[in-house]
């Protein structure tokens, strides 16, 4: 168990400091590893009622059954995000499963990387699927139900190469700079309706997806950075765990940051030196 998740757990269950999130209905895209599995677990460690979704049925379901086993409210739900007939329809699911929504957390996404000249039209098509048009089809049906409750939080687990050019990752970053600036321009539509939206961007964080990527020296070359291919290293010295990117989520999606809204909180020990 990471220091983060230790604390986490010493938290939720000392007794003394109150659950920031009891009585909530929480939906969390992509819950079935990494980010979103971290999001759901700190959401149920805070009192939520997790509403579980993603592509992997057997990997969600799992997610949901070690949750249940620790007497947390956590239910899976297998759906793909990039298509809009079936978010509608598990939204709808879990609203008279759970009931109504209070927090939206778009994590779900994928990164096919390479250059832009190797790359297929399917690797840009369905990169975008899941990254841009996953957070708009699932942002599009909870919102839609948030507005007449005037009530809801959204966030969306983004990436700092939003915002700063990486070599080789074309698709994923136009994808997250998309993602980002949609969710920024819902948060000042939703804003009249008292319904914040703000994104989260991790930089490099160890997932499975970040170590599909290294080779040779691996976590020790991200946090060095490599000038062959432009990027810097990360200053704090250390990869970030899906911890550190949930607790950013929880602390926008709390009631403690009540008056913040359409912003972008970047979690990246600092690497992102310039966006």
């Amino acid at each position: 168990m990471s220091d983060n998740a230790a604390r986490r757990d010493a938290v939720a269950g000392d007794g003394k400091t109150p659950a920031r999130f009891a009585g909530k209905i929480a939906l969390v895209t992509g819950a079935g590893q990494g980010i979103g599995a971290a999001v759901a677990a700190a959401l149920a460690a805070e009192g939520a009622a997790v509403a579980a979704v993603d592509l992997d049925p057997v990997r969600v379901e799992a997610v949901a059954a070690e949750h249940r086993t620790r007497g947390a409210e956590v239910r899976a739900y297998p759906a793909d995000v990039s298509h809009g007939d079936a978010v509608d329809r598990v939204v709808e699911r879990v609203e008279n499963d759970l009931g109504p929504i209070d927090v939206l957390v778009n994590v779900a996404g994928v990164l096919r990387a390479g250059t832009v000249l190797k790359s297929t039209d399917d690797d840009w098509l369905s990169t975008f699927a899941v990254n841009s048009d996953g957070v708009f089809f699932v942002s599009r049906a909870v919102a839609r139900r948030m507005v007449p409750r005037a009530a809801g939080v959204i966030v969306t687990v983004g990436s700092n190469a939003a915002g700063v050019p990486r070599m080789e990752m074309a698709a994923y970053a136009a994808s997250k700079a998309a993602a980002t600036m949609f969710t920024r321009c819902l948060g000042l539509e939703l804003a009249a309706h008292g319904i914040r939206c703000n994104v989260v961007s991790p930089g490099s964080t160890d997932t499975a997806m970040q170590r599909a990527l290294w080779t040779g020296d691996g976590a020790r070359r991200v946090i060095e950075g490599s000038p062959e291919s432009f990027r810097v290293g990360i200053p704090l010295g250390r990869i970030a765990e899906s911890a550190d990117v949930a607790d950013a989520v929880l602390f926008l999606a709390s009631d403690q940051a009540r008056h913040i809204t359409m912003q972008n909180l970047y979690v990246d020990g600092g690497a992102t030196l310039v966006g």
